[in-house]
């Protein structure tokens, strides 16, 4: 999408689609206040969080149509509201056939800064012009660009157009990661995300390095490894740097689980709802956008990347329930459960990150579905070693337009993740606190004083049904929050 910022009147915008938001069932913007309130009064529009209404105005406005776009009440308002909302909007705009679109970009919200307001609208309104329609062939014929135009009187129009840069340049790492993370585990498979990420890297200037299975074995991932086992398809690590400017900080290190397929290896999933799980990947997918989005801002800290690239399957050389294993860090876990397999690939990249000397260690991945029991698909769980960390984030996640909720983690956890016949067990001895037990699990990998956080976004990751302000398929949940870390250190 292609964004712009004018300080020309919104009346004087001659475009196809004038975006208005209504908040406490008030529109927000300056004039044809009558106008909008006619509309809404005849289409019974209440202006509820993303419902959406498209009216042509029949040359009442420069505009040929007006899209209302609800954010609900004031009260309820987060800035997740408005990113969804815009994207409604422009979701609804283009089913009329709209592709050009203006807003008010100055609008007054008591509790976002009009810098924050730009940057928000014209990421969810880029993110609401996304479809993954790559293997649908009606759908050939090559679409015209849509763009929006934040358009007002800005009270400091040179900071807005920076956070409009800024918003552009999350919104093409988003777009990118998408149709990658999107893809089946047939067109996916490890060797095609470590090409994909080498590309990446090559084009904004970030170091890459791969690991192939024989260099895992000598770096003793046996953790990993064992994931990958049953596959046809070998494990790999993907490591991606990018050098801060400031030389003398100490790195920050994102670790994303990738399992391209996960069928749950020997212990075999249910087949209903198996196929989603090309998007076991979706904690690596977020790290991925999350480190383009690094290149291109360039912010003070380094930062690196670590993806544990794997398929899990059945076979008679896959990982056995009863099998004893010793990871990276000497540890040596009994697999009880083949299908708790992330907290395996990711327990080796974890000793891997601590190579780095980091300041702090941010992992992300499709953990547990005890998640969704806990928080549904409206929230991910953060489980760390520092509750102040922990708190930045979920503070982060909230700036960012996403949502965290922070889950403790007690001694009494760890007790139960400790293992009969070796140190640890991949699955707990009491099968519950499924969330925090796998956290505990992770947790046996990362020194007290380095800052650590694990996010379990499998209620998150991924939308199975349309929405107001997507189409199904992969969200890249934890992208925009780690972006929004990173630019703050």
């Amino acid at each position: 999408m292609k964004l712009t910022l004018t300080t020309r009147p919104l009346d004087a915008q001659a475009v196809e689609g004038w975006i208005v938001f209504v908040q406490n069932k008030k529109p927000l913007v300056n004039g044809n206040g009558d106008l909008l309130t006619e509309l809404m009064k005849k289409s019974n529009f209440s202006g509820e969080f993303a419902e959406t209404a498209v009216f042509p105005t029949f040359g009442k406005t420069k505009a040929s149509h007006i899209i209302l776009a609800g954010l609900g009440k004031a009260s309820a308002f987060q800035i997740q509201t408005l990113e969804r909302a815009a994207a409604a909007a422009v979701r609804a705009g283009a089913k009329a056939g709209i592709t050009r679109f203006v807003t008010e970009g100055s609008v007054s919200l008591a509790t976002i800064p009009e810098a924050a307001f730009v940057h928000t609208v014209a990421r969810g309104a880029t993110w609401g012009s996304y479809n993954f329609e790559t293997f649908k062939t009606g759908k050939k014929k090559k679409r015209t660009e849509p763009s929006l135009t934040l358009a007002g009187s800005f009270k400091n129009a040179a900071t807005c157009r920076r956070a409009l840069a800024t918003a552009e340049i999350e919104s093409q790492a988003l777009l990118a990661t998408a149709d990658l993370a999107n893809l089946p585990g047939n067109l996916a498979p490890p060797q095609k995300i470590a090409i994909w990420a080498a590309k990446m890297a090559k084009e904004t200037g970030l170091a890459c390095a791969v690991l192939n299975k024989a260099e895992l074995k000598k770096q003793n991932c046996n953790a990993l490894l064992s994931v990958a086992a049953g596959s046809d398809t070998d494990a790999k690590i993907i490591t991606l740097k990018y050098q801060g400017t400031d030389s003398k900080a100490k790195p920050v290190v994102l670790v994303g689980k990738t399992i391209t397929f996960d069928s749950g290896g020997i212990s075999l999933k249910p087949g209903k709802g198996m196929s989603w799980m090309q998007f076991d990947k979706c904690g690596g997918m977020a790290v991925l956008a999350a480190m383009q989005m690094v290149a291109l801002l360039k912010p003070k800290p380094s930062v690196i990347g670590i993806l544990t690239v794997a398929e899990n399957m059945p076979s008679g050389g896959a990982t056995r329930p009863g099998d004893i294993i010793k990871s990276r860090s000497g540890k040596t876990i009994e697999i009880l459960n083949t299908d708790a397999e992330g907290r395996l690939a990711l327990c080796d990249a974890l000793d891997l990150a601590l190579t780095h000397k980091p300041a702090a260690i941010v992992d992300l991945a499709t953990l547990t579905g005890a998640v969704i029991m806990a928080l549904g698909h409206t929230a991910a769980a953060v489980v760390g070693n520092n509750h102040e960390f922990n708190q930045k984030l979920v503070q982060c996640a909230e700036n960012a337009g996403e949502r965290l909720w922070e889950l403790p983690l007690w001694e009494e956890h760890k007790d139960d993740m400790k293992g009969t016949f070796a140190d640890l067990q991949n699955i707990s001895k009491s099968n519950t606190a499924g969330t925090i037990t796998a956290g505990a699990f992770l947790s046996e990998f990362v020194p007290d004083n380095i800052p650590w956080a694990h996010l379990d976004i499998a209620g998150t990751a991924w939308e199975e049904t349309p929405k107001a302000w997507m189409a199904p398929g992969a969200t890249l949940f934890g992208a925009r929050t780690l972006i929004e870390w990173i630019k703050g250190l």
